[in-house]
């Protein structure tokens, strides 16, 4: 998914470990024109950058296509990061300029690594009705992030929590005695929970990650802490284990992230990351001027494509993760 925001925020992520536990609200951000589709992003913000790796995490729907318009995301180029598409309702058509076209399902994790350089397009299908899921991004560590475009595919099955309290889907990582064949340049947690109302659990989670719960559904407790509808709750590193509960009367949703602190300092601006201001204005450039770095989509014309917003008129400038 492309970030369509007419004036993007740059951000410069660093790697301090945190042990608090604390609630990171959503921010409504529109994808596109008049009719846009609305989506609820909690990660960057001023004060929480990344959560390990993770660098981006929008959360969306359930939203009737009829009245949204549906997901139409032009093609729109990528350095340094992989997304993560994960949906909950809905269908989306994937394709890119290394060849892959593939279809988004609920329940199937697609993840593209943009390594060097990649654009793509992402629009629902005409039979989706309704659309309901998360679009996540991963930065690449430094020896990684001038690599060869790259794409997985993953259907992760469904298994009960320990003591029988839901399910989960392991769609990255390990969790629970559940692994995921998928490969990642740095450790990663990535897993959908449905606790049954009323039901909760404790599980065993690295010592060294940091991890973040983004909540699909109306409530939850998270270490202790109550979390609502598209608010993400983050436990530093240091813990050996975790505590989720659903106090509603019906299911509730989240997806649990986690990773290693990324001790990398990186700056993201629009869809790019880079390490310098320099770099930036570089990707802009060629993005711009259709160079062969993005190449090209798929059954789309030179003129289907999203332009580049204007550059700020400062220096891009670091925004730090709170000691």
């Amino acid at each position: 998914m492309s970030n369509v925001e007419a004036h993007p925020e740059e951000t410069v992520c660093t790697g301090a470990p945190e042990r608090e536990v604390e609630v990171i609200p959503a921010r409504e951000v529109p994808l596109g024109g008049p009719r846009a589709m609305l989506v609820q992003r909690t990660l960057p913000t001023k004060d929480r950058s990344m959560v390990g790796a993770w660098c981006f995490a929008d959360h969306y729907g359930p939203d009737r296509v009829d009245d949204s318009g549906g997901m139409r995301v032009l093609p729109h180029p990528h350095t340094g990061l992989a997304t993560v598409s994960w949906l909950f309702e809905g269908e989306i058509e994937h394709t890119d300029s290394a060849g892959v076209h593939a279809m988004v399902r609920p329940g199937e994790l697609n993840l593209m690594s943009a390594g060097y350089g990649i654009s793509h397009s992402e629009v629902s299908t005409p039979e989706t009705e309704v659309l309901h899921g998360v679009q996540l991004w991963l930065a690449l560590p430094d020896s990684d992030r001038n690599g060869e475009k790259a794409f997985q595919f993953h259907a992760p099955e469904s298994v009960p929590l320990p003591g029988g309290a839901g399910t989960l889907r392991v769609f990255l990582g390990e969790l629970a005695g559940s692994a995921s064949p998928v490969t990642t340049s740095t450790p990663l947690l990535g897993a959908e929970i449905v606790l049954d109302a009323g039901g909760g659990t404790t599980l065993e989670v690295d010592a060294r990650f940091e991890h973040g719960a983004l909540l699909d559904t109306e409530t939850l407790r998270f270490e202790g802490v109550d979390l609502t509808r598209s608010q993400m709750c983050y436990a530093g590193p240091g813990r050996t284990s975790l505590t989720v509960a659903n106090p509603g009367a019906t299911p509730a949703r989240v997806i649990l992230l986690g990773g290693v602190p990324f001790d990398e300092d990186l700056v993201m601006w629009w869809n790019f990351v880079g390490r310098t201001h320099e770099e930036i204005v570089e990707y802009r450039a060629q993005w711009e001027t259709q160079a062969e770095r993005f190449g090209t989509v798929a059954g789309w014309s030179a003129d289907e494509r999203i332009p580049a917003p204007p550059l700020p008129n400062s220096r891009l400038k670091p925004r730090r993760r709170r000691d």
